[in-house]
């Protein structure tokens, strides 16, 4: 008898801890280079993580500052996968608002 395949997403769900809300926030990816931004989409978080969807073409360091405005909080973040114009996150602990950011 053969097992049925499950859908790679399907396997990735099954190792998740925490339940990701899903939520519609604009972010700004921050890097160290020149205080430069990628702005992103935030599609779904939870206290230790989140998915993004950024340009196709963005490129985004393995660390950074994820910036959300409507939360007013900076999240230290590392990427733990990527899939086409979809990042995973951890989160690493947070800061303020960043000072020159614009928002």
């Amino acid at each position: 008898m053969t097992t049925p395949a499950i859908p790679l997403d399907v396997k990735a769900d099954e190792h998740r801890h925490e339940h990701r809300q899903r939520v519609l926030k604009g972010g700004a990816i921050i890097t160290g280079l020149q205080n430069s931004e990628i702005s992103c989409t935030v599609r779904n978080q939870h206290e230790s993580g989140a998915e993004l969807r950024v340009a196709p073409d963005a490129r985004v360091p393995d660390r950074f500052l994820l910036y959300i405005p409507v939360d007013g909080i900076a999240y230290r973040s590392e990427v733990r996968w990527r899939r086409n114009d979809r990042i995973g996150v951890k989160f690493n602990g947070t800061e303020g608002k960043p000072k020159l950011h614009y928002g």
